[in-house]
């Protein structure tokens, strides 16, 4: 896979699961070729979306396995192997590299703290002990820390670390890092709502919560943008704001999963700490899916 198809609509993939936990197998392979089938250009398994920290090791792998099975080389699968500890981010990204992933995305190491010294030497580490493309993802409102734009060029000047997924929301950013990591620095946003923007700041597409319920709309804006249609793409991303603010009304991805829910698509079912929406967030998911027209 070259790195040039890492681009436009990016699903960063739920995690369908049963009553009891226990990880759907087979929704999650349906839902998957349906995500394909809608338009998604890429699949994320196993980040923040998939609840990949609440699955063990070995369901970790399992879902990566399986999403690249699925996926059949359609679509890159980016596995999503972060860690707070280097050695097992190293340890997760063996077993994607080994399962056929295309790319890993690896998010900065939360609860640590580590310092931007340390944010080198770790994803040093990991780009030494694989072979993959890895893409950062710098998400300090869940891992505290925030990577410089200059700690992010250095990394860029290795030669597997392609780009990023930033979920900053900070506009001024893929500009300053597209000048200092140059154009070819694929940055994808990790914030649906500001996606507009940041395509106009340089972005290359986005790793999106929305498309895992809208995947076709996403795929549309994508597509409009990439044909220089700018008006239909504003067009598209106003419709899709109502699904955009409401799928984080409460923690990601419990509004995703309650969504796809009423969509019949998967069944309920969370890990904890993870819990049901409140009767308030249900309306307003509900009330998004009907305003944005995927639900009557």
């Amino acid at each position: 896979m070259t790195v040039d198809r890492i681009r436009g609509s990016i699903t960063a993939l739920i995690t369908p699961m049963q009553a009891d936990g226990g990880v759907d197998e087979d929704r999650y392979a349906a839902f998957m070729d349906w995500q394909i089938t809608e338009g998604t250009q890429g699949l994320v398994p196993m980040g923040t979306t998939g609840e990949s920290a609440t699955l063990s090791h070995s369901e970790h792998e399992k879902a990566i396995r399986l999403c690249v099975e699925v996926t059949a080389g359609r679509v890159p699968v980016i596995a999503g192997t972060g860690s707070n500890s280097t050695e097992e981010a190293v340890s997760l990204s063996l077993a994607a590299q080994k399962a056929g992933a295309d790319a890993l995305l690896v998010v900065t190491p939360y609860y640590n703290k580590p310092t931007q010294a340390g944010l080198i030497a770790h994803y040093r580490a990991i780009h030494d002990a694989t072979n993959l493309p890895i893409i950062i993802y710098n998400i300090p409102g869940r891992s505290v820390i925030n990577m410089s734009v200059e700690t992010m060029a250095t990394l860029s000047a290795l030669e597997r670390i392609v780009g990023v997924k930033d979920a900053t929301a900070d506009l001024v950013r893929p500009i300053e890092q597209r000048l200092a990591s140059g154009p070819n620095f694929i940055q994808l946003s990790g914030e649906d709502a500001s996606i507009l923007p940041f395509m106009g700041a340089g972005g290359h597409g986005c790793i999106s919560v929305t498309s895992n319920v809208a995947p076709r709309l996403c795929a549309e804006f994508h597509a409009a943008w990439a044909a220089g249609d700018h008006a239909q793409a504003q067009a598209i991303n106003d419709r899709l704001m109502p699904l955009h603010d409401a799928l984080f009304v409460e923690s990601n991805p419990v509004p995703a999963k309650y969504a796809l829910e009423l969509l019949g698509l998967v069944q309920p079912g969370l890990r904890l700490p993870l819990v049901p929406l409140s009767e308030a967030s249900e309306q307003r998911v509900h009330d998004a899916l009907v305003q944005v027209g995927l639900l009557n």
